[in-house]
C-alpha cells in the first residue's frame, strides 16, 4: 500500500483531507458486478418497497392504537454494559461538541436532533442514545441533567413512530443503552416526565418486536432480538422476553459459529455479540429465569474465542473490518465469562490459525472470506498475518477508517491492506461497484476464494501452518500457498509464498502476460521503527521497549515503503516491507524470515 503523497504528514497521524487522493488507487481492479447477484437485488426491491407501505402504516393513529397494553413505572435491572466510555466525550458534548459514528457535529444554537447530522452513521448514532453511556461516567449533576434534557428534547420530536429513529437497529441500540445507562438521570426525574418516557419505551418495544427481523443481517439483526429480551426483563413484559430470546436463538444459531466465532469473521465483532448476550444473561440471572442454553451456551463458545484473538497488548488482532478494540472493554466482557475455557490453536470454523510460542504470537487468516450479507464487511485479506511480541505489535494489517469515506473503505478492504501476497494489483476479492446493487445489497463481495485448505503441524522445528487460497485461479490459473513456521522458543518466524500454476474449471487459464508482477506486503505497526541494515537485503525493526527483530528474504527485492495504520481507532502513518517479484507462468517461491535479535 503506496502512500507517497503523505510524505510531509507527520510521522504518528494523518490529515483526514489527506484520505481521499490516496484511496482510490490502492483498490485498483477491486470492484466488479457480477449478474447474479441481480436477482437477490431485485428480491431486496420488492421487499423494499412492501416495507414502505407499511411504514406509512405504522405512522397512523390506527397502528398506534395496537400498541397499547401495561406501561411500566420503572426499570427493573439496568446491565453492565462492558462498553468504552470516555470522559472527554461527555465534556465535550456538554460543550456543544459532537462527535459520533467517528463524525464532528458543533452546536452553537439550538437542538442538535434540529441539525442536519453529518452521515447517516452519525444520525444512527444519535438516535441510537450513543452519547448516555460517556455522560454516566461524567458523574455529577451538571451531566444528568444534560443528559435528561437531551432525552426530552427526543421524546418531544420522535415520541411517535417515526421511519429514521424507529428503525429496528436504532431502537435497539436505544433500549440497550437506556436499560444499561439510564437509572443516573432517569430514577430521580419528574413524574410526569418519567410516565411519558415509559409509555415511548414500552411502544418502541412493542414495535421492535413486531419489527426486529426487518433489521439488517447479522449484527443489527441479533442485536435487535437481545434488546426485546431486555426490554422483557426489564421492563417485566413476559411476552416480550419469550419473543426476544425465540428469535436471539434463532440469531445465535445462525451468526455464531461451532468454534465460537462470528460469521463475519470479525474479532470486533465478535467482542460486541458477547457483550451483548453478557448483558441478556446477566438479566436473566436477576429475574431468576433459569437457564437458557442458546445464550449461555455462545457464551461460553465465545469467551475462548476473544481469547484466541487477543494480542499481547490485550486488545484485538485486526481482521475484517475490525480495530484494536480498546483493552478495558475486552477486559470487562470477559470479567463475565464463567468457563474460563482456554483459546485452542486452531479455529476451523471461523478459519484462523494461532501460533504462539515464548513472548511470539501469530493469527493468521487462514478461511474463505464470508458470503452473501455477511461480507459487507469482509476484508480480501485471505492468508493475511499478525504477529507481536509481549505487549508490542510488530506485523499488521491495515485495518478500517472510521466514518462513512467510500474511497478509504474500498482501499481499506483491498489485499493491499494486508499482509500478504498480491497478484499484479489485483486483489484476491472483490466489491461490488454498481450503483444500484451497492444500494440495494451494500458493498458486500461480489468474488472471493472459495477453496482455502490449511494443515497445521508440529516438529523440532516448532509450529507449522501451510495454507493456500484459489483467490486467482480463474484470472491468473494460479495458487498462492503460504507456509508460517514459529520455532518452539519464538525467536524466528520463517515464511515462504508459493505461487503454483493449476487448471481451472478443467482447463488452464491463459497469461495475460508472459511476466506477471506481484507483491508481498508486510505492514508494519506504527510504534516500530525500521532501518536498513549493513548487509543487502536486510532490514532491522525496533520495538518501543529496544527489542530487536531483523527480516531477511530471498526471491524477490526488498523496499521500505510508506502505509497507514487505522487500527487503533485513528489515521497513523506507517511503514510496511514490500518484497516484489515477478510470476513467469512456473512454479515461484518468496522465502522470508523474521528472527529476534534481542535487546540493543
Amino acid at each position: 500500500m503506496r502512500a507517497t503523497s503523505l510524505a510531509s504528514a507527520d510521522r504518528d497521524s494523518v490529515p483526514e483531507e489527506a484520505f481521499p487522493p490516496v484511496a482510490p488507487r490502492l483498490a485498483r481492479e477491486f470492484v466488479q458486478s457480477p449478474l447474479h447477484l441481480w436477482w437477490e437485488a431485485a428480491s431486496v426491491a420488492w421487499a423494499r418497497l412492501v416495507l414502505a407501505l407499511l411504514l406509512w402504516f405504522r405512522g397512523g393513529w390506527l397502528y398506534r392504537q395496537t400498541l397499547r397494553g401495561p406501561i411500566p413505572d420503572r426499570i427493573q435491572f439496568y446491565p453492565d454494559d462492558p462498553r468504552m466510555r470516555r470522559l472527554e466525550d461527555a465534556d465535550a458534548f456538554m460543550r456543544g461538541r459532537f462527535r459520533l459514528a467517528s463524525e464532528k457535529l458543533d452546536i452553537k444554537e439550538g437542538c442538535v436532533f434540529d441539525q442536519a447530522p453529518p452521515s447517516a452513521g452519525f444520525s444512527a448514532a444519535l438516535h441510537g442514545f450513543d452519547w448516555v453511556r460517556h455522560l454516566e461516567v461524567a458523574g455529577g449533576d451538571l451531566s444528568r441533567q444534560f443528559a435528561l434534557k437531551l432525552t426530552q428534547q427526543w421524546l418531544k420530536r420522535y415520541s411517535r413512530f417515526h421511519p429514521l429513529a424507529w428503525r429496528p437497529e436504532i431502537m435497539a441500540e436505544r433500549l440497550i443503552n437506556l436499560f444499561a445507562h439510564g437509572r443516573f438521570f432517569i430514577v430521580n426525574s419528574d413524574l410526569v416526565w418519567r410516565s411519558k418516557l415509559f409509555v415511548s419505551l414500552r411502544n418502541q418495544a412493542q414495535m421492535l418486536a413486531r419489527t426486529m427481523q426487518e433489521a439488517p443481517e447479522g449484527l443489527p439483526r441479533l442485536k435487535s432480538a437481545a434488546a426485546v429480551a431486555l426490554a422483557g426483563l426489564c421492563l417485566g413484559d413476559s411476552r416480550n422476553t419469550a419473543t426476544g430470546l425465540k428469535q436471539l436463538a434463532l440469531e445465535i444459531a445462525q451468526q455464531v459459529l461451532p468454534d465460537g466465532g462470528h460469521v463475519s469473521r470479525s474479532p470486533d465483532t465478535l467482542l460486541e455479540v458477547f457483550g451483548v448476550l453478557a448483558m441478556v444473561q446477566q438479566a436473566l440471572d436477576h429475574a431468576n429465569r433459569g437457564v437458557q442454553p442458546a445464550v449461555r451456551n455462545a457464551l461460553d463458545r465465545i469467551a475462548p474465542m476473544l481469547r484466541f484473538f487477543r494480542a499481547g497488548d490485550g486488545g484485538l488482532f485486526v481482521f475484517h473490518g475490525g480495530g484494536e478494540s480498546d483493552t478495558r472493554t475486552v477486559e470487562a466482557a470477559l470479567d463475565h465469562d464463567e468457563a474460563l475455557g482456554k483459546p485452542l490453536g486452531h479455529a476451523p470454523y471461523c478459519g484462523y490459525q494461532r501460533l504462539a510460542a515464548g513472548r511470539t504470537l501469530v493469527l493468521l487468516d487462514a478461511g474463505a472470506p464470508p458470503s452473501g450479507p455477511a461480507s459487507t464487511t469482509a476484508h480480501a485479506g485471505c492468508l493475511a498475518f499478525e504477529m507481536a511480541s509481549g505487549l508490542y505489535r510488530i506485523i499488521v494489517n491495515c485495518g478500517m477508517a472510521p466514518g462513512d469515506n467510500e474511497a478509504w473503505t474500498l482501499a481499506l478492504r483491498s489485499t493491499a491492506a494486508h499482509s500478504t501476497l498480491m497478484l499484479d494489483e489485483v486483489s484476491s476479492a472483490s466489491v461490488l461497484h454498481t450503483p444500484s446493487l451497492v444500494r440495494l445489497l451494500g458493498f458486500r463481495l461480489a468474488t472471493a476464494p472459495h477453496l482455502v485448505e490449511t494443515r497445521r503441524s508440529e516438529s523440532a522445528q516448532g509450529l507449522t501452518v501451510d495454507a493456500n487460497h484459489d483467490g486467482y485461479l480463474l484470472r491468473f490459473g494460479v495458487i498462492h500457498q503460504r507456509r508460517l513456521t514459529l520455532s518452539p522458543r519464538g525467536m524466528t518466524l520463517t515464511g515462504s509464498d508459493r505461487l503454483i500454476p493449476a487448471n481451472a474449471n478443467g482447463r488452464h487459464v491463459r497469461l495475460r502476460a508472459p511476466r506477471v508482477p506481484y507483491t508481498i506486503r508486510f505492514h508494519v505497526h506504527p510504534d516500530v521503527r525500521l532501518s536498513l541494515a549493513q548487509n543487502a537485503g536486510s532490514v532491522i525493526l525496533k520495538l518501543p521497549n529496544g527489542e530487536g527483530w531483523r527480516f531477511r528474504c530471498s526471491g524477490g527485492v526488498l523496499a521500505i515503503e510508506e502505509s497507514i495504520y487505522f487500527g487503533g481507532g485513528s489515521a497513523r502513518r506507517a511503514e510496511q516491507l514490500v518484497i516484489s517479484a515477478e510470476w513467469q507462468g512456473e512454479a515461484t517461491e518468496c522465502a522470508w524470515l523474521f528472527e529476534q535479535m534481542g535487546p540493543t
